[in-house]
Order: C-alpha cells, then structure tokens, then sequence
C-alpha cells in the first residue's frame, strides 16, 4: 500500500496516487501508433474495453473528466444544429462551480444550476421546471455519481432512471458525470453499466481511486462518440502515441474491486474521527471514499492548516468541512494516524464558536480547489 514521492498522509484527493510498478512497466511496453490517426492499438483495446464496462456502443479517451465534460453537452448539440444547448445541472456539482467557466468560455453554455436533494440527485421538479421553459435549444441534464459534494454520496440506478425519465419526456440528453462511478458501483455492489444505463453519455475517470496518472474516457452511441472526437481535435484534446497513457488505464480497469478496501478504510477514518470531541461529520446514506469532518471554533482552512502541522493533508470545503478522500496509498495504520492528528488540533481548538452551516452552498470556493478535485 505505501508509495514514495508522496507525504504520507495526504488525503486531499484520490488523484493523489501514482502508478505502481505494474502500471509502469504497461507504460514501458505498450504497443503504440497514432491516435490522431486511429491505428494506436492500445488507445482502440482500452476504448472497447470501457465501452464494454460502462454498457456503451463507443468510448473516447480525453486526457481529463473536465474536458469529457465539456464535450459532452457539445456532442449531444452537435446532431440538431451548431447551438450551444441549455445546459441543467446541480448547484453544488463539479460542472457547476469548477467547469463553469470552462464550458462559458470553450461552449458557450451558461450552465443553469438546480437545486439537489441531500443524496445529490438534482431536484426533479426543478428540473422540470427548466425543461418545460425551453427556448427551441437542445437541452443537456447533467447529474454526478458519486456526489462528491455529499461526502461522496453514491446514487442508485432507480435515482438516476428518475432523472433520465423526466429529462427523456422533455427530449434532453442525460449526461452522466461519473467521474467516481466506479466508487458508486463498488459500494452498491452492482455493474457501472447498470449505473450508467439510463444516461445518454457518461464520463469515467481511470485517474481518480482507480490509480492511473491521467485518463477518462467519454462513453455513449457510435455517432455520438464520432462527434466528440471531432470536437476534441478542435479543442487541442488530440493525443498522438498515446499507448503509453491507455497502458495504465487499462490496468486501473482491472481494479474496481480493490476500491472496496478504499471504502472500508474510510469507513474506520469516520468512526474515529466521529469520536474526537468536538468533531461533526457529514453522513451520506451510502458513503463510498470521502469522509468529510468540521471542528467547532475552526474555519475549514485554519483545521486543514493545524492538520498539515501534524502531517495529515486535507481539503477544505466552502461548507465549513475538511475533506478526507482515502484512496489505495492509505492504509490503517495512516487512518488511525490521521485520528490522533485531528484530536490533537480538536484539543488546541479555539472555544466553539458559530461555524458554516451544514448544508452545501457550492460557491464562494476557496482557493484550495482544484479543476480536479
């Protein structure tokens, strides 16, 4: 479990890992060609495969989640006409606040945020709302799985069918940001593809808890990855050998088992951190790898600034929340440190004195976040 070249207890995020010796030596002997030009075999075998892992008719390597995410609502407009869509997504979703400005710029789409029920799924009466109010413009109607902003909260297909039903009457195309999906379909026990099925598009990150150094693939029909990967020329997405980057990826397929490990570790971080006095945890119904933690009488960056003192490195929130996201370098012997670490700044800790409320705003962001958070 342990990696060098990284502080051994950084908990910001999952993209925090590096690639084992077996993803390297895959890097190192990759077969190459030209994906620009089609004939690189190890981009076309880890496409097939993660079509085949999300139920999908095609896949198309983007080097980020955030650039699948930009193609996405572009490619669902691209069929009916060079209009940039109406683009519905949750307030406090990753498209909302981080990816805004990017698909302003780059799409021309100002997302139209929702709000979200505490698991995460955008409120379906808003979102009807929205669609009934269309102005001729294709609409796109984004939902995120896991729901990073509800502790990772992992939904079930039954919420996401919800969402695609209600989008489908109104003639939207479902994308699904599922950066983390592979955590949401480890902790329900089920297929991503089951996951995935009721959207028309999803993004899948491999450089997430899945442990490859860059990658996500964007999955949907034949003719709607056709149009993405013209689209991604045009935006400078094009990747020449890039064998070298599928070959990881496609050991980091192989590992969606071993995210249970992730989650069964956070689960043990929750307990403990829940028994420091003083300490307040978020509690999503059904937790995957995040576990998010706020003190009395501390803002989110004074606590991650007194754990960083201890050697624990986390995330702060907007919400009053520090975030512990366990990934495959961590084991117990780190969670229990990082327990100890928060009782000893809770034990320093300034006498309790009115914090941020509970629910989750999405904006006034520090600038701690990250594109890929």
């Amino acid at each position: 479990m342990a990696y060098t070249g990284l502080p051994p207890l950084d908990f910001r995020s999952d993209t925090r890992t590096v690639p084992d010796a077996r993803m390297r030596a895959a890097m190192a002997a990759a077969e190459v060609g030209d994906d620009v030009y089609g004939d690189d075999p190890t981009v076309a075998l880890l496409e097939a495969r993660a079509a085949e892992l999300l139920g999908a008719e095609a896949a198309l390597l983007t080097p980020t989640a955030t650039m699948a995410n930009l193609l996405a609502p572009l490619a669902a407009a691209a069929s009916p006409g060079p209009r940039a869509p109406r683009l519905v997504v949750g307030e406090d979703t990753h498209m909302a606040f981080l990816e805004a400005d990017g698909l302003r710029r780059f799409a021309g789409v100002e997302p139209l945020p929702v709000a979200q029920r505490p698991d995460g799924l955008p409120d379906l009466d808003a979102v009807d709302a929205l669609l009934a109010a269309g102005d001729g413009r294709p609409a796109v109607v984004c939902l995120e799985n896991t729901s990073m902003l509800r502790a990772g909260n992992a939904l079930d297909a039954a919420a996401t069918r919800a969402l695609a039903d209600l989008a489908h009457r109104h003639g939207a195309h479902v994308h699904l940001d599922g950066a983390r999906l592979a955590n949401a379909a480890v902790a329900l026990g089920v297929r991503p593809a089951e996951l995935a099925a009721p959207a028309d598009s999803v993004a899948f990150s491999v450089s997430k808890g899945l442990g490859a150094p860059v990658g996500a693939l964007l999955c949907g029909t034949r003719a709607y990855v056709a149009r993405a990967r013209a689209l991604r020329t045009a935006l400078g997405g094009s990747l020449h050998q890039a064998g070298v980057v599928a070959a990881p990826a496609l050991v980091a397929l192989e590992r969606l088992p071993d995210l249970a490990a992730d989650h069964a570790a956070a689960a043990a971080l929750a307990a403990g951190l829940a028994a420091v006095p003083g300490a307040e945890l978020m509690r999503p119904p059904r937790p995957t790898n995040m576990v998010m933690a706020r003190l009395a009488g501390l803002t989110p960056q004074e606590c991650a600034g007194r754990l960083a003192v201890h050697g624990v490195r986390v995330l702060p929130l907007p919400n009053g929340f520090v975030r512990f996201a366990v990934h495959r370098a961590h084991d117990m012997i780190g969670v229990r440190a990082a327990v100890r670490a928060l009782a000893a700044v809770a034990a320093d800790a300034p006498a309790a004195r009115a914090t941020t409320g509970g629910d989750l705003p999405g904006r006034g962001l520090s600038t701690t976040w990250t594109e890929e958070a």
